[in-house]
């Protein structure tokens, strides 16, 4: 039977048959294996034909079990005895599956590059694109990104961010400093924050500072708190004012806290409580006096 020969002349049933070796074919009434042709293969054995190899390997040799991987920027059609060089252009390539040995080549498609050759179209990687067929992709201009493979453009970049070319991910502002512009492309696009401002990192406007901070100068992202014997009393600051007679400021003062009763103060720039003067005896010393 087929898969199976047998050279004897006196065998009485099937069992008595050899069973084809692995790399041949034997059909029905073989008297010998046929070894596999080039651009064949036979797995295993009782095999009746010989299979063709699949389109993307190649077998050169007879008698062969396998087909061996065709090689990059070669083309190896179904049954190829052979690797073949492929023609296609670059932006173009070659149809893998083509039976009659000669290429076809086809446009790359939009969101992939074709270098030519036999090498099968590959996605734009993040950060590039193909707008239509092309032997390579694209980076994404300045002040845009992108973050998927196989694009066919890019995006607009983000607020209090800078997008650089070939940028796979927006890039925030930093600290400091703050944008609302979708196409900055470096990091000098965004804008320094002003004096009594800040800004933190990846923002998209500015921050007056709180009561009892400041900032003297522009491009902070955090503002200084008020030191101690000074205090503020608005926001958006670039200084502090020192603290008044019969009064004393802590670190960060949004406004000044008098004397305690029985304490006084002439001088300015008290820091805390205990700096404020024991009311002498005979006098008497209400909360925040200036004098006995």
């Amino acid at each position: 039977e087929a898969g199976s020969y047998s050279s004897a002349t006196n065998n009485d049933e099937p069992s008595d048959c050899t069973p084809c070796p692995a790399g041949s074919s034997c059909t029905a009434g073989s008297t010998a294996p046929s070894a596999c042709p080039a651009g064949s293969a036979a797995p295993s054995d009782r095999s009746p034909a010989c299979e063709q190899c699949e389109a993307g390997s190649y077998q050169n040799g007879t008698g062969s079990t396998t087909c061996v991987a065709c090689a990059l920027g070669q083309l190896c059609p179904v049954g190829a005895s052979l690797e073949l060089p492929a023609a296609c252009e670059p932006g173009t390539y070659s149809n893998m599956t083509d039976g009659d040995g000669l290429p076809d080549c086809f446009r790359c498609p939009v969101g992939s590059s074709c270098p030519g050759g036999a090498a099968p179209p590959t996605p734009c990687a993040a950060g590039t694109f193909a707008m239509a067929e092309r032997p390579a992709c694209e980076k994404c201009h300045g002040g845009t990104y992108q973050n998927e493979t196989g694009a066919t453009s890019c995006r607009d970049c983000l607020p209090g961010h800078y997008c650089a070319e070939g940028a796979a991910a927006p890039l925030p502002c930093d600290g400091g400093s703050y944008s609302t512009a979708t196409d900055n492309d470096e990091p000098s696009d965004c804008s320094e924050a002003s004096p009594g401002y800040f800004a933190v990192t990846g923002s998209t406007q500015q921050t007056p500072c709180a009561k009892g901070t400041f900032t003297a100068a522009g491009g902070h992202s955090e503002c200084i708190p008020c030191p101690s014997g000074t205090y503020q009393s608005e926001a958006g600051s670039t200084d502090c004012h020192d603290c008044e007679k019969g009064q004393y400021c802590t670190t960060g003062a949004a406004a000044p806290l008098p004397c305690r009763a029985g304490t006084f103060s002439n001088a300015t720039g008290l820091a805390a409580p205990d700096s404020c003067t024991a009311c002498p005896a005979g006098h008497a010393c209400t909360t925040g006096s200036v004098e006995p």
